[in-house]
């Protein structure tokens, strides 16, 4: 079957059953008030302020509909369509929509600056974009520099670039697009980035999708009376892939807009969620509460609470035996992947083997791996290589850069840039990475995007970042700083100057020091991590 399928049987199956709930909680209500109280179902207005919901009939139809509009404009298959959306209602209907076109969906990343939308759009050879309010202001900066086709608003009084994309919908055909797909048809696109923190476009075909649909189901084993929580973003790999079990299964998921643990818990008691994916922060960040005494687990309804999995960064298992203690009734698990992997699951623990929890696991559900040397030849068990996997979720390639594909994939495996052992149990651990990418709080940070941001400050002579242990969000970016001879510099002035980075790309932590380089003039930071590392305890893990 076909991503697409799963989405047709549902609402052939479970027509009127909930498909999609969004929620946008919000300080300021009455926390007297519940949310069944406040139920909007205005499911056609994507500024509904509280809790919309879709059945699975009309999320098919509205699929159907975005396919017909970009039908009915003259795109053609193949064509690349992007999607810049905060996590909504519309999201998904319009990822289906496009790959119901025959059309190639590109997620966005919501994070990323103007230039950086630019340059992916560019690099993806995008043609249509969908967009939503919250990148209004970093639209207009490029807009008049986009060489599109067609700009689609989703959301009220859109820029006078744009077309308004729901009130089009309207006007198009619910029928079935005329267009015949195949599992060999190129689907999607994703990005991700290597040490350099240039963008790569990572290509997927309709059989990665559906195979990752398949892998998903038989790690968590949803069913049709399961209700999974998503709170990540769905332009990853990692929320749209667990998502997929809920697909699979015809479940209830439930988009919820906030991370706070009192939101968490409320969506969990109010729909009745049992399966819920954490980042790190969250579930630390939930614990302290319950710790606190801020969040009292007797005001919520948790019993039907199954299962709590964690991804997309370090996992610190002394984390998951605190939640075991607290939650003693939840299963637990977690999974690594890689875009380049169609996300979560080529290496999978397993709900069974919390005993090993510090491991990834084991190859996942019809996945391969192993670990090799630089020769591309198995190391022996215990040794450290680099872990390579390989299944029906590796991508195609990188779109457009056939050097880098290459140096990843080989004979039908992919090169991970993970090092990595396996134990006397087949259980695989990962003791480091090749790549210098920097996870926080479940986001990548490329340490020469700020290491050459940082260099334009004229008191700077050198910089490095590297990540340093944190309980917290798994790592930070710590920058050391190598002032120019002669010169007074003060911590405040390198962080007011950094203010003009994102406040996610800003290194928390900053370390005058000298910046070791080898003969070649590459930084050394093997050394910085051996100086600023070294007694820190790293109880952790890298997850999909």
């Amino acid at each position: 079957m076909l991503l697409t399928d799963y989405l047709e049987r549902n609402a052939r199956l479970y027509g009127m059953d909930t498909a999609l709930v969004e929620i946008n909680p919000s300080e300021e209500r009455d926390q007297a008030t519940t949310w069944r109280d406040m139920n909007l179902i205005e499911s056609a207005n994507p500024d509904a302020p509280y809790r919309r919901e879709m059945s699975w009939r009309e999320f098919d139809l509205r699929a159907n509909r975005f396919a017909n509009l970009l039908l009915s404009r003259g795109v053609e298959r193949g064509t690349k369509v992007a999607i810049l959306l905060m996590n909504c209602l519309e999201w998904l209907p319009i990822y289906f929509g496009i790959l119901k076109a025959g059309c190639i969906a590109v997620p966005m990343n919501f994070r990323y600056s103007s230039d950086e939308i630019m340059y992916c759009l560019e690099l993806a050879d995008v043609d249509v974009l969908v967009f939503g309010p919250e990148f209004v202001s970093r639209m207009d900066m490029i807009a008049d520099k986009l060489k599109l086709r067609f700009t689609f608003y989703v959301g009220k009084n859109g820029p006078a670039y744009t077309e308004d994309c729901i009130r089009l919908m309207g006007f198009c055909s619910t029928s079935q697009p005329p267009v015949a797909l195949t599992e060999q048809d190129h689907a999607a696109i994703y990005f991700s980035s290597g040490t350099t923190g240039f963008p790569k476009a990572i290509l997927h075909n309709h059989r990665a999708l559906a195979y990752s649909c398949e892998v998903e189901q038989a790690h968590h084993g949803q069913r049709k009376d399961d209700v999974f929580l998503c709170i990540p973003p769905l332009y990853h790999t990692g929320a749209k892939m667990h998502w997929f079990g809920s697909l699979y299964s015809g479940s209830k998921a439930v988009l919820l807009r906030g991370v706070k643990p009192e939101w968490i818990l409320r969506a969990v008691t109010e729909e009745r969620c049992t399966i819920v994916w954490l980042l790190v922060p969250w579930a630390q960040d939930l614990l302290d509460a319950i710790d606190s005494g801020r969040v009292d687990l007797n005001h919520y309804y948790l019993d039907q609470w199954r299962l709590m999995h964690i991804g997309a960064q370090p996992v610190p298992p002394s984390l998951v035996t605190r939640w075991l203690k607290i939650f003693p009734h939840h299963q637990y698990d977690t999974n690594y992947g890689l875009s380049e992997s169609i996300g979560p699951g080529c290496v999978h623990l397993g709900v069974e083997n919390v005993h090993k929890v510090g491991a990834i696991g084991k190859p996942g559900y019809k996945w391969s791996a192993k670990i090799v040397d630089n020769d591309g030849q198995e190391v022996k068990q215990g040794d450290v290589g680099e872990l390579i996997v390989k299944g029906d979720g590796v991508m195609l390639c990188y779109y457009r850069n056939e050097e880098a594909s290459r140096e990843v994939l080989k004979d039908g495996w992919l090169y991970t840039g993970d090092m990595a052992m396996m134990d006397e149990d087949g259980f695989i651990y990962l003791v480091d990475r090749k790549k210098d990418v920097v996870i926080t709080g479940g986001e990548n940070l490329y340490p020469v995007e700020i290491e050459n941001f940082m260099r334009q400050f004229d008191k700077i002579k050198d910089v490095a970042v590297i990540g340093l242990p944190h309980p917290r969000l798994g790592e930070i970016a710590a920058a050391i700083v190598e002032i120019k001879e002669g010169v007074q510099c003060t911590e405040e002035e390198i962080n007011d100057f950094c203010l003009g980075m994102p406040r996610y790309k800003r290194p928390r932590k900053i370390i005058f020091d000298k910046v070791p380089r080898n003969p070649t003039g590459k930084i050394e930071k093997p050394v910085l991590r051996e100086r600023y590392c070294k007694g820190r305890l790293v109880e952790s893990q890298i997850t999909g």
